[in-house]
């Protein structure tokens, strides 16, 4: 069991199962979001995820159409993101983790958009725009 949860306290989660590799955005919707140069997630089986306390705190913010934005309503913690096209999956933000997880980077998005103050790593695999749909 991983277990991870916002900077006040007020919101836990636990996750059940290994986790996948950390997956870097770079795009300025994400900058804005984590207050920083990028948001590090973690792609979850929405199965696998789970609230352990604290969910009416939980707020929920629209970023995009369709992409919403879950944070702790009393201390700001980003905590997941998750798409209305994919509701099986869940991406937790790697920082809220109590633990930081055995993992690498397994890619990076919207690397034309990352600040020039702090380029992406040149160790993994990087993509201009989007991240490519994986192939079924």
């Amino acid at each position: 069991m991983i277990e991870g949860g916002c900077l006040c306290g007020d919101v836990r989660y636990a996750i059940t199962g290994a986790l996948a590799d950390v997956q870097v955005c770079h795009c300025q919707s994400c900058q804005k979001a984590q207050g920083g140069p990028f948001a590090t997630n973690i792609p979850v089986d929405r199965a696998c995820f789970e609230w352990r306390r604290g969910e009416a705190r939980i707020r929920d913010y629209e970023s995009s159409p369709g992409k919403h934005r879950l944070f702790c309503g009393r201390c700001g913690s980003p905590l997941i993101s998750r798409r209305d096209a994919t509701p099986q999956a869940v991406r937790v933000r790697a920082g809220t983790l109590d633990h930081a997880p055995e993992a690498h980077i397994a890619s990076q998005a919207f690397t034309a958009q990352a600040v020039p103050w702090w380029p992406p790593r040149a160790d993994a695999p990087c993509f201009a725009g989007p991240r490519p749909k994986a192939r079924k």
